[in-house]
């Protein structure tokens, strides 16, 4: 989005201005950040119909949407971990270094950033877990539940005034979580119980969706939130 343009590739990412008469600004080492579908026996049939591939969602970076404050966040050094570049304070040419949030134990799989740039949420290659930490602080806000078993999620979005965040997987089930009045989601029927040690623990006191829908399973796609009129109530997916 005008203006900057980001080039991720598999260990490093590249911003420019953009449109007009590109110059490259900035460039970020990272952490293995894959693109493509490589074989993976038992996996799932890919979108050319070949047995046994498994589709990675593209190289994980994000710009965040508003004009007022060029964030940007890509996967750091350490595993699970996340980098976050102001900009629009860095100057160009500078080695400006990044801010990290800790993320996930397990490889980053998924990562977006809200309207504002205020919040950004992550998912591990797992897939299971979705956690909502605010960029200022690096303090994580909400810990959410996809599900039990592992998936890709392929995409992780925000409505436009933050109160949900949308996420699709290959698991052919899309999530609406709310983010505002978490009340709203789903909570595991043993969460009544009270404490219940610490093997449970993490999974009854997870906060599950308040909604979900159906998209076609192993098949790639994103999905993002309507705007203006009643169409921030909507979800649209394109698969």
């Amino acid at each position: 989005r005008a203006p900057r343009l980001v080039v991720a590739l598999q260990s490093r990412l590249y911003v420019f201005s953009f449109p007009h008469r590109p110059t490259k600004l900035f460039e970020f080492d990272t952490r293995d950040n894959p693109k493509g579908a490589p074989w993976c026996p038992g996996g799932a049939v890919g979108e050319q119909g070949h047995p046994n591939v498994r589709l990675l969602p593209p190289g994980i970076v994000d710009l965040c949407p508003s004009l007022e404050r060029a964030l940007l966040v890509f996967p750091g050094h350490k595993c699970g971990s996340l980098q976050l570049v102001d900009l629009g304070s860095a100057k160009p040419g500078t080695s400006s270094a990044p801010v990290t949030i800790n993320a996930h134990q397990s490889e980053v799989g998924c990562a977006a950033l809200s309207p504002p740039g205020t919040l950004v949420a992550s998912a591990s290659r797992r897939g299971t877990l979705i956690r909502l930490f605010c960029t200022q602080s690096r303090a994580r806000l909400l810990e959410l539940r996809r599900g039990t078993d592992p998936a890709t999620l392929y995409c992780l979005a925000f409505s436009p005034d933050c109160s949900f965040l949308c996420a699709a997987s290959d698991k052919g089930t899309g999530h609406v979580f709310a983010l505002r009045d978490t009340r709203l989601n789903r909570r595991s029927a043993l969460a009544r119980v009270g404490k219940v040690g610490p093997v449970l623990g993490p999974y009854v006191e997870s906060q599950w969706s308040l909604a979900s829908f159906t998209v076609p399973a192993e098949a790639p796609g994103v999905c993002a939130f309507g705007r203006g009129g009643r169409s921030p109530s909507s979800v649209i997916g394109q698969c």
